[in-house]
């Protein structure tokens, strides 16, 4: 009987022994990255590093001097920071130095803007409307965007549809009008750099990702449909 056991221990093992080293083998790949996820992972977590540091200048400065200029860019950054983490993979993507630099432009500029105490430009009230404005016009371009939004230039699906059928890049078009409304309220040298870099860098994004985007007839059909980038009679 002794003899009759022991083989089937040694099954057994050997089966239990199998599944282990697969599931190590499992855990390997699965722990394997490749250099564009690596980067990708490497973005998200200096996005969400910058929003962190910019939400605690912005907060601070609202509960020392209760201005909502602030905080309502805030609040756009906020959408940028949540759908990044959130948005869709897609394998149509430019990953040229080029597109690389202009959205790192387009997105450190903002999150490096400080609230600052020289004269306004103009009241808070309508540094606050304006503001708000913008805002709204972000936030309705990336409600009907949902997770097709991204930052590098790609097609993650083609949306026509909501603020779409306006401008071909209408959250562009809100930040253009959050950014006046924060430099009207902090008019110093260094947010007007900060925030007219960034918004020149955004401009040339949206020709960048156009040239990606018009690879997919269905969007050189929607080019046809809706003449402006961003600016309608501008840009």
């Amino acid at each position: 009987m002794k003899r009759a056991v022991m083989p089937a221990k040694v099954a057994g093992g050997s089966a239990t022994l199998e599944m282990d080293i697969g599931a190590v083998r499992g855990a390997q790949a699965r722990a394997t990255w490749t250099p564009a996820e690596a980067a990708d992972l490497g973005g998200r977590v200096v996005i969400v590093a910058l929003f962190t540091l910019m939400a605690i200048r912005i907060g601070g400065d609202f509960f020392a001097t209760g201005r909502l200029t602030g905080l309502l860019l805030l609040a756009s950054e906020t959408l940028v920071v949540v759908l990044t983490v959130m948005r869709r993979s897609t394998s149509i993507i430019d990953r040229s130095y080029r597109a690389r630099i202009l959205t790192a432009l387009s997105l450190l500029g903002p999150m490096l803007v400080r609230p600052s105490s020289v004269a306004a430009l103009a009241p808070e009230v309508m540094t606050v409307l304006l503001s708000a404005a913008g805002l709204v016009i972000v936030i309705g371009g990336k409600l009907s965007l949902g997770r097709s939004f991204g930052l590098m230039p790609a097609n993650r699906g083609i949306v026509s549809s909501g603020l779409y059928k306006l401008v071909r890049h209408p959250i562009y078009m809100g930040y253009l009008i959050t950014h006046t409304g924060f430099v009207a309220a902090n008019p110093t040298l260094w947010n007007i750099v900060m925030l007219v870099g960034a918004d020149l860098a955004l401009m040339s994004r949206a020709v960048c990702e156009e040239e990606t985007l018009q690879k997919d007839e269905a969007y050189r059909s929607y080019q046809q449909m809706v003449r402006w980038r961003v600016v309608p009679g501008i840009f």
